[in-house]
């Protein structure tokens, strides 16, 4: 069984900014003049595991990325302690696209479990649904800046 498919919708523009709203639980994307382009549900850190503070860029983008899991880097998956290399694909714990952030290890992504977005917590990262992930990165590219606000 795989996970759900983009919609395909074409972005509204181009994104000059990325905004990564904690206490809402919002990515809210910004073009040219600070006109908001999209905003999305997301769910942001976690009390355990806390997004960054602060501004960072988009490094890369990865459509159907492998999943690289490194308890010595990362964070401790149960009493998992070895490395571990998922297959790529939309049921994997990044979903279908990886955003990296010029912060290691942290990045946006989607996940193969939609109704869990703003409902439960990340382990730092910013998580979207499958199809959201994927508007997002049809409209960034590497720096633009992702910015973590209260």
């Amino acid at each position: 069984m795989s996970g759900p498919a983009a919609t395909g919708v074409d972005p509204p523009g181009s994104a000059q900014r990325v905004e990564a709203v904690k206490g809402r639980g919002m990515v809210v994307v910004y073009g040219a003049g600070d006109r908001i382009l999209a905003s999305y549900p997301a769910t942001i850190g976690s009390g355990e595991t806390p997004s960054p503070e602060g501004e960072f860029r988009i490094e890369r983008i990865v459509k159907n990325p492998t999943y690289h899991y490194d308890p010595d880097k990362n964070f401790q998956q149960g009493k998992n302690t070895r490395k571990l290399v998922l297959p790529a694909g939309p049921n994997n714990p990044v979903g279908t696209v990886w955003i990296a952030l010029s912060k290691p290890t942290f990045g946006i992504h989607g996940t193969p479990d939609p109704s869990r977005v703003s409902k439960n917590s990340s382990h730092g990262c910013i998580r979207l649904t499958n199809w959201d992930a994927e508007h997002l990165a049809a409209m960034v590219k590497p720096g633009v800046p992702v910015r973590f606000v209260d």
